[in-house]
């Protein structure tokens, strides 16, 4: 009986596979090692699609801090809280404007120790102007024609009007962008002896008429 069985089971499984074609069977059900190496081959890819989400995401954070700062700031200016050349308790520099400035947005932005005295990433434009109409609306750029050419701050100034003057405030920071995934499409600024954009300029401006403090 059980030689029986034993002979019927092996009739059922067939002949062992032999030569070549058995060895290339065996080889393609082989998954020693699979997981390691198909993690290896997607890890990269993945990895950088998590950065640039990351990044994407921080960027964006970043950018809606910079205009709350703006419009922080200007309300300080529209009603009386900041000055220049008005009251000598309100009166502001331009570079104790730019260190509060960089104190509102020091959450994700930090400025560097020279910052508020050498613009570097943050860059602040504050006049006033006789109408509406004369303020500028184009980003200053150093090829106007360019709209990913290099920045150019050149002018800028800290000089807001007072009681009932009309003000412009206008912010810029440059953020570095880090994943080479992402910066192709959101730089927007591509810096002097560079074929391709590099960083992108965050922008926040603020349009306000003085109160009559």
């Amino acid at each position: 009986m059980l030689k029986y069985e034993s002979e019927t089971s092996a009739k059922k499984a067939g002949p062992a596979p032999s030569g070549g074609k058995g060895l290339l069977r065996r080889l393609f059900r082989e998954r020693t090692g699979a997981t390691a190496i198909e993690f290896a081959i997607l890890a990269v890819p993945f990895m950088l699609v998590v950065f640039a989400t990351l990044e994407t995401f921080v960027a964006f954070t970043g950018e809606q801090l910079l205009a709350n700062a703006t419009e922080t700031m200007a309300r300080k200016i529209r009603t009386g809280e900041i000055t220049s050349g008005v009251n000598p308790a309100t009166d502001m520099d331009q570079e104790v404007f730019r260190r509060a400035f960089c104190d509102e947005i020091a959450i994700i932005m930090t400025c560097s120790p020279t910052e508020a005295t050498t613009a570097s990433k943050l860059f602040i434009d504050v006049r006033s102007y006789d109408k509406f109409s004369d303020i500028p609306t184009d980003i200053p750029r150093k090829v106007s024609s360019d709209r990913s050419s290099d920045f150019n701050p050149t002018g800028f100034k800290f000089d807001p009007g007072g009681p009932k003057s009309i003000n412009v405030l206008r912010a810029f920071y440059r953020w570095d962008v880090a994943t080479d995934l992402v910066r192709p499409y959101v730089t927007n600024l591509r810096p002097a002896g560079s074929s391709m954009p590099h960083d992108y300029l965050m922008v926040s401006t603020a349009t306000f008429v003085n109160e009559n403090y």
